[in-house]
């Protein structure tokens, strides 16, 4: 199929529903289709972002701007998973915790403001990884736009910049308690290390990042073309001390680089269907 079918799809879809309010982190899946629920839904969608521990600052701000900037209906609604029963103590289907949270709260606002669907920025491509705030979505019926328009990640991307959207070229971004083997136990102190050092890193001008926090210590992932920055004297002092000072005693620099879903690759099949039950 066309991209430019892909589209219209979408758009016949979003147009059908009639109004919405959208899960929207600021990332590049929810800004496209909040921008595109805009152009076709005008006044009857609203864009949702939810602030907790999990949620940089800086992502924050971004999706504050980008909502601005489009001129949408945005609402910031507080949704600490620290909060819910069975997160921190981070299970394999921590996220169901999470989305179940989210969602239930974004359709309250729905209902609060007249609108009939919620919409989140699944795209099809998400279907290839261990996803168990997929089930939350489905039980509470929230729709996925772009997955229904067969839309992969690079089609999102190409849109976003016909569309002249400064997401499209944004790295991917998950919330920081991914961060986090499962089983280890979730903090608000142990967020604030993680998002502290990613920030250092991001501050350096390193583009794609993930700290993984192993305990004592903290397993960097860049973007893999990203890597041969680090292969400097003066560089590698730096970011060690930076991260001793945040609170991790060992620094390592994983050697494959970022990818979608690192801390799944230890998960067997059944521990996956554990947890989506």
């Amino acid at each position: 199929m066309l991209l430019q079918e892909k589209y219209e799809i979408l758009k016949e879809n979003m147009k059908k529903r009639g109004s919405a309010a959208i899960a929207f982190s600021g990332g590049v899946d929810s800004t496209f289709l909040v921008k595109v629920a805009h152009e076709v839904l005008k006044d009857k969608m609203i864009a949702v972002t939810a602030t907790s521990s999990t949620y940089p600052e800086r992502e924050l701000k971004e999706a504050i701007k980008y909502a601005k900037d489009m001129g949408v209906k945005h609402l910031i609604i507080s949704s600490e998973e620290l909060d819910i029963e069975g997160f921190a103590s981070n299970p394999t289907n921590r996220c169901y915790y999470c989305k179940k949270e989210l969602f239930t709260k974004i359709n309250e606002i729905a209902k609060e403001n007249g609108v009939e669907y919620v919409f989140d920025g699944s795209n099809i491509d998400d279907d290839g990884d261990y996803r168990p705030g997929m089930q939350a979505a489905r039980e509470l019926e929230v729709i996925s736009p772009l997955k229904e328009a067969k839309l992969t990640k690079d089609d999102i991307r190409e849109l976003s910049k016909e569309l002249g959207l400064p997401t499209w070229n944004k790295p991917a971004f998950a919330c920081l308690s991914s961060r986090f083997p499962y089983g280890n136990e979730i903090t608000a102190p142990k967020l604030k290390m993680v998002d502290e050092a990613e920030q250092f890193l991001l501050d350096m001008g390193i583009r794609q990042v993930r700290v993984r926090h192993h305990g004592e210590i903290a397993r960097i992932e860049v973007a893999p073309e990203e890597r041969t920055r680090f292969f400097d004297i003066d560089v590698m002092n730096r970011i060690g001390e930076r991260f001793k000072q945040i609170g991790f005693t060992y620094v390592t620099l994983d050697m494959l680089g970022y990818r979608t879903g690192s801390m799944n690759e230890v998960l067997t099949e059944q521990e996956k269907e554990i947890g989506l039950q």
